[in-house]
């Protein structure tokens, strides 16, 4: 995908919090395609180009998300900050979950994959892991993915920045589990009759690229 980069919305809420599900939701509401994290499967070599972003190299939002109207999910969110201010028209949805239960999951699926022996034949896979575990593990959670205060401690402070800095009329704090009614609120659209869609539940997680919902 290429072209201009032209979000509406960006999700700036950190990964396990319902990203996948977010993002199939926005795409059903007419806000996609959305970016996340698995469409680096498809985009050979965008995992090297949001490396070098975050080392302050001049990669420009229209080579990353070009095409995109939407995204969630790292790797954007480590950008959230830059995303928010380059894309003044976009609405802002922060995804939370328990805390006890987020970081749970996050210790079981992101931090248990990225302990693993790097794919070795497949290289689109081991470049989203050497990007994924410089940007999450090593970046966000100072390379303490272990160390459970710590992370816990990350997540709190990146929920209260993202709140202390957007303004109340532009951000919806958001839990998937509150369904469609929130979020079509917030985003002026209609609320579909089918269910709030659901995906990349911790049993899909590890089941590879071509084989997760989301």
């Amino acid at each position: 995908m290429s072209g201009t980069a032209r979000l509406d919305v960006i999700g700036v809420g950190l990964g396990r919090t319902g990203t996948a599900s977010l993002k199939l939701a926005l795409e059903q509401l007419g806000f996609g395609p959305c970016h996340h994290m698995l469409e680096l499967f498809q985009r050979p070599g965008d995992a090297a180009r949001w490396q070098a972003r975050a080392r302050g190299e001049a990669v420009g939002w229209d080579e990353l998300l070009g095409g995109f109207r939407s995204t969630v999910d790292w790797p954007s969110v480590h950008f959230w900050r830059e995303l928010v201010h380059d894309f003044p028209n976009a609405k802002i949805i922060l995804s939370v979950r328990d805390p006890e239960f987020w970081y749970d999951s996050i210790s079981n699926t992101i931090f248990k994959a990225l302990e693993q022996p790097l794919p070795q034949q497949d290289d689109a896979a081991r470049g989203q892991r050497v990007m994924a575990k410089d940007i999450i593990v090593e970046r966000a959670f100072d390379n303490r993915p272990l160390d459970k205060a710590h992370v816990l401690g990350r997540y709190a402070a990146h929920n209260a920045e993202v709140q202390r800095s957007v303004p109340a009329g532009r951000l919806l704090t958001y839990d998937v589990s509150q369904g469609w009614e929130p979020l079509c609120r917030f985003l002026g659209v209609p609320v579909p009759a089918t269910p709030f869609p659901s995906a990349n539940r911790r049993d899909e997680f590890h089941h590879g690229p071509g084989r997760q919902r989301d």
